[in-house]
């Protein structure tokens, strides 16, 4: 692995979840692996569960670590080429990276979506601009239209909790928020589960389909109670309309996960990327209840993170 963005990154998907386990099993059997190399970890955004798994990952393997909250910490940051640098903005991207380089033996990026321009996110004006100047790997901590790190913790969730008597439905189901949120976690969830042997079904209300290039042909239902049918995975996951962009088109339905609508499921476990809002997006019994194996996904943000820090050391020299 010479870098990794998106799923397409990872040669054998079940390979590399099984050796994430084995990493959980063993957090420290590669405590010497990035002895003497160092790994920059870039916010552009808030974090809690990326900044702190990442930086256990790194340590786990003997990383040097280099945290910068380019956001609040660095020079306003000019990401336009060609630009007349006479206002806000004093340190160029491409500059900055090329310092990076000098720096790290890694680096890795979390920049969200701007929601403001479609092109601007659907093309990643930001992360392509760290893959077109980096001369070492780039990781991605999430960006406009994945989240990578995310989705591989998804994975190895589910690979622990799957019940191998049959094929798993998986249900990703759009929840209710009080503002426009990106399509980042349920574009990559999309990806990702694409390459894993389940039944994948997406809900969301009309007027809420995400990307048609990261749902590809599969099922997507606008009845969520139909959806969540004899469903064994629910992913609830809230985002903002994609074709009308951004936009928050009004839903009359209460799209709320609760026990009530668990009780049409194959006692389906529950996932959140996390930050949740409780009582928005789903309800405190179900974020509490026996069920929920969210704090679970959360757990295996280090171990998915390790995995891909170690497997892109493989490849440094």
């Amino acid at each position: 692995m010479k870098k990794f963005t998106s799923v397409s990154d990872v040669e054998n998907l079940q390979q590399i979840i099984k050796k994430a386990l084995e990493i959980k099993a063993n957090p420290l059997s590669e405590t010497e692996k990035g002895k003497g190399k160092t790994i920059g970890l870039v916010f552009l955004n808030s974090s809690l569960r990326t900044r702190l798994s990442s930086q256990i990952a790194a340590q786990n393997l003997g990383l040097n670590v280099l945290t910068l909250n380019a956001a609040q910490e660095a020079w306003n940051l000019e990401f336009a080429d060609g630009a007349v640098m006479n206002g806000d903005t004093v340190e160029h991207i491409k500059d900055a990276i090329e310092v990076l380089n000098q720096y790290c033996d890694i680096i890795a990026v979390r920049c969200f979506a701007g929601m403001k321009s479609k092109d601007d996110d659907v093309n990643e004006s930001i992360l392509s601009q760290f893959e077109k100047h980096a001369t070492v790997p780039v990781i991605s901590l999430e960006s406009a239209t994945r989240h990578p790190l995310q989705s591989f913790a998804d994975c190895i969730t589910i690979t622990e909790n799957w019940k191998k008597d049959h094929k798993p439905k998986v249900v990703l189901t759009w929840a209710p928020h009080i503002k426009p949120i990106a399509h980042a976690v349920g574009n990559s969830f999309a990806e990702w589960m694409q390459e894993m042997d389940v039944e994948l079904v997406i809900t969301n209300p009309e007027g809420y389909d995400l990307d048609p290039a990261f749902t590809k042909d599969t099922k997507i239902i606008h009845d969520q109670d139909e959806a969540l049918k004899d469903a064994d995975f629910i992913y609830v996951k809230n985002w903002s309309s994609f074709d009308d962009y951004a936009a928050m088109p009004e839903v009359e339905e209460n799209w709320m996960l609760t026990n009530e609508k668990l009780a049409n499921t194959n006692d389906a476990k529950v996932m959140h990327c996390l930050p949740v809002r409780r009582n928005v997006e789903l309800s405190d019994e179900v974020m509490d209840g026996e069920n929920s194996i969210i704090y679970q996904q959360a757990k295996n943000r280090i171990f998915s993170a390790q995995t891909v820090f170690s497997e892109i050391l493989d490849h440094i020299k």
